[in-house]
């Protein structure tokens, strides 16, 4: 009886499958100049348009500085201390964040579009036409979308989980009417209940991960979703995915933290600056605050984005070729003996 062992089909580069190490590092030494290009230019250009947001933010919120300096003021002359209230400008922050947030959609989603594409060029092996694919602007409105279902699938949970347990264990609840009372089980597990929506959170965006490397493939935003969570949820897969998130992590926070303290010195520089111009204390202090934050924000992106981007992308077609592939010889031989 005929096996299958001629069934099997070569990879198409006539080479076998690299690591997944060994493909994100020959994507990222092959593709060097083109990545890097690309990473300074969205991460550039993203900068820009949310200095411009972070300057419309400190527009609409200049009525709070006023009246932050107004009652310093006030106080001073009256020889009382002064502890500002900044709930009005968390509010402002707050309804500011969905555009900031949005802004980072758009620039991980153009940078994972490249990063996707150069992974996808080192798979298919050297040819004439290499570096034809960082042209156009296709896949990118799937790549954003992706994104955008993403966050509306994974932060909602934790925000009202939170907002829940404040209502119902908030300390504006201390009276001896309230419905749970402090020190029982059911208080207990709605003050707990946040911790839980977190790690469920983080689950969820394990499980999606890959789904941004499988539209850049040319999936569909729903679809690259479903192939995430159905590539994540297998034992080798989560694993792997764990594996790559845990050092990236590491690295993209240890990024920002380096770089934010090398910026330290241009707090001072930023509020003196800002504070002889407007001659606004309050309005000096937080945009000193920012400044070395969206610095470290910016470099550490424009570092370690294209290495994630392209390391989720190696992983993703690494994880869809061994899903894909046909089975192993031996494997067969056993099924038809």
């Amino acid at each position: 009886m005929p096996t299958q062992h001629d069934r099997t089909v070569p990879p198409t580069s006539g080479s076998p499958q690299r690591g997944l190490a060994a493909t994100t590092f020959a994507a990222l030494r092959r593709h060097r100049g083109t990545l890097a290009g690309a990473a300074v230019r969205i991460v550039g250009l993203c900068g820009l348009v949310g200095l411009l947001m972070t300057a419309a933010v400190f527009a609409l919120a200049w009525p709070c500085f006023t009246r932050m300096r107004n009652q310093r003021i006030w106080y001073q002359q009256i020889e009382d201390p002064y502890l500002h209230d900044h709930t009005d400008l968390t509010r402002v922050a707050l309804g500011a964040l969905p555009f900031f947030l949005l802004l980072l959609c758009i620039g991980s989603a153009a940078l994972q579009r490249v990063c996707s594409r150069a992974v996808a060029a080192v798979s298919r092996g050297p040819s004439k036409d290499d570096g034809a694919w960082a042209v156009g602007s296709g896949r990118l409105r799937p790549v954003l979308a992706v994104y955008a279902l993403r966050g509306l699938i994974v932060w909602p949970l934790p925000l009202l989980a939170e907002e829940a347990a404040y209502d119902l264990t908030g300390p504006q609840l201390d009276t001896d009417q309230q419905v749970l009372e402090r020190g029982s089980w059911l208080h207990t597990c709605v003050a707990a209940s946040p911790a839980v929506a977190v790690f469920v959170a983080v689950l969820l965006r394990l499980a999606l991960s890959l789904a941004p490397a499988a539209a850049a493939h040319g999936l569909g935003p729903g679809a690259a979703l479903r192939r995430s969570w159905s590539l994540t949820w297998t034992r080798a897969g989560a694993l792997r995915v764990l594996a790559l998130t845990i050092p990236l992590a590491a690295l993209t926070a240890g990024a920002i933290r380096l770089v934010v303290q090398l910026a330290l010195p241009l707090r001072p520089l930023v509020r003196g600056w800002i504070e002889e111009a407007t001659g606004n204390f309050f309005a000096a202090y937080y945009a000193g605050i920012l400044a070395p934050v969206i610095v470290g924000i910016l470099v550490a992106a424009a570092v370690t984005l294209p290495i994630t981007c392209t390391a989720f992308a190696a992983l993703h077609d690494q994880l869809r070729s061994s899903r894909t592939s046909p089975p192993r010889a031996g494997n067969t031989a056993g099924a038809t003996a």
